[in-house]
C-alpha cells in the first residue's frame, strides 16, 4: 500500500512538471522553424521550376504564411488546445492521420534498438566490472570504445555490406518484402529480419555507453558494505550480483536511458534513411527538406511526448528499484 502511494506521488509530480514543459518546447520548437530560410511555398515554386508573384501569394495564404508569425503561433496553439496537429501542405492531409502512418514503424525500431542497446549494455558492463583489471576488461573495453567511436551510418552501411551483400542473410532495406503476401508467422519473421540490421545500427552507440556506466556502477556497488554483509551472510554469489549489486547499479543507467530516448529517435533519422525504412525520423527528414513545418512541429513534439513518457517510467522505475526515493 505504502509503496503505491509512494508511485503515485512520482507519477503526480512528473505530470504537473511536463504541462509547462511541453508548452516551452511548442512555443521554442515554432519560433525555431520560422527563422529557417524559405516555406512550402518556395519548395513547391522550385520544383515547378517557376512561380509567378501571384501563384506565391495564393500558396502563402492557402497554407497560412501570409499572416505574421505571432499570429500563425496563436493559430497553432489554437488547434493544438483542439488536438489537431493542423494540415500538410505537402501531402494534403491531417498530420495527426500522417504521423499515425508512421508512428508504429517507428516505435518498433526504437523499442528494439533500446532492448538491445540496454540488455547488452548492462551484460557488457556487468562483464567488464567482474573482470575488472584483466584481459576481457581490457577487450571488452576497446570493443565498446569502438563502437562509441564508429559513425552510426558507416555501421549501418558496413551492416549491410557484410550481412546483405557479402553473406545474403538479411535484407538491406525496407520493412517487408514487398510483393510476398506473407501471413502469420511467416510475416512476423519477416519484420523482424527487416529490422535486425536497423536496430542493430541504432543500439551500438548507446550499448558502449550503457557498458562502461554500468561497469563504473557496479564496481562502486560492490565496494558498499551492505555488499560485504550479503556476502558474510553466506549468500551465493550470483544472488548477490544480481539482487544486491546489479539492481542499485541499474539507476545511473535507467536514468540515462530516459535521456537518451529523444536521441535515440534523432538517430532513427540516419539510420531510417539508410535502410529506406519508414518511421517518423524519414518523415522529418523529408519535412525539413521540403520546408513541410507543421509535420516537422508534430514530429517534434511527438518526440518530446516520448522523451517525457520515458522519465516518467525512469522515476517509476527508480521508486521501484530505490525503496529509499522519496518524493517531496
Amino acid at each position: 500500500m505504502l509503496e503505491g502511494r509512494r508511485l503515485l506521488r512520482v507519477l503526480r509530480r512528473t505530470v504537473i512538471q511536463a504541462v509547462p514543459t511541453i508548452l516551452g518546447i511548442v512555443i521554442l520548437n515554432f519560433l525555431l522553424l520560422k527563422l529557417a530560410p524559405g516555406d512550402a511555398a518556395d519548395v513547391m515554386a522550385g520544383e515547378f521550376g517557376a512561380a509567378t508573384e501571384e501563384t506565391m501569394a495564393m500558396l502563402r495564404q492557402r497554407f497560412g504564411l501570409d499572416v505574421p508569425v505571432l499570429q500563425q503561433l496563436l493559430a497553432y496553439l489554437s488547434n493544438l488546445a483542439q488536438f489537431s496537429l493542423g494540415q500538410s501542405p505537402r501531402y494534403g492531409m491531417p498530420v495527426s492521420e500522417l504521423i499515425g502512418q508512421r508512428l508504429p514503424s517507428t516505435l518498433m525500431l526504437m523499442g528494439m534498438a533500446l532492448a538491445i542497446a540496454f540488455g547488452l549494455g548492462i551484460a557488457l558492463g556487468t562483464a567488464m566490472a567482474l573482470t575488472a583489471g584483466r584481459w576481457p576488461d581490457r577487450l571488452l573495453s576497446v570493443v565498446s570504445l569502438i563502437f562509441y567511436s564508429v559513425p552510426g551510418f558507416w555501421i549501418g552501411l558496413m551492416l549491410i555490406v557484410l550481412f546483405s551483400v557479402k553473406l545474403g542473410w538479411l535484407p538491406s532495406g525496407g520493412q517487408e518484402t514487398i510483393g510476398a503476401g506473407l501471413t502469420g508467422f511467416d510475416y512476423i519473421l519477416d519484420r523482424l529480419k527487416h529490422m535486425i540490421l536497423p536496430a542493430t545500427s541504432l543500439a551500438l552507440f548507446y550499448v558502449a555507453i550503457y557498458g562502461r556506466l554500468t561497469r563504473a556502477a557496479v564496481l562502486e556497488v560492490a565496494s558498499q558494505d551492505y555488499v560485504r554483509t550479503a556476502a558474510a551472510k553466506g549468500l551465493p554469489p550470483l544472488a548477490i550480483t544480481l539482487r544486491h549489486i546489479v539492481r542499485n547499479a541499474l539507476l545511473p543507467v535507467t536514468t540515462l536511458a530516459g535521456i537518451h530516448l529523444g536521441g535515440i529517435l534523432g538517430g532513427a533519422v540516419v539510420v531510417e534513411t539508410v535502410y529506406s525504412w519508414p518511421g517518423l525520423g524519414r518523415l522529418a527528414f523529408e519535412s525539413v527538406m521540403r520546408r513541410d513545418f507543421n509535420v516537422l512541429l508534430g514530429v517534434l513534439l511527438l518526440s518530446s511526448f516520448l522523451v517525457i513518457i520515458a522519465n516518467t517510467l525512469v522515476d517509476l522505475l527508480h521508486a521501484w528499484l530505490d525503496p529509499r526515493v522519496e518524493v517531496r
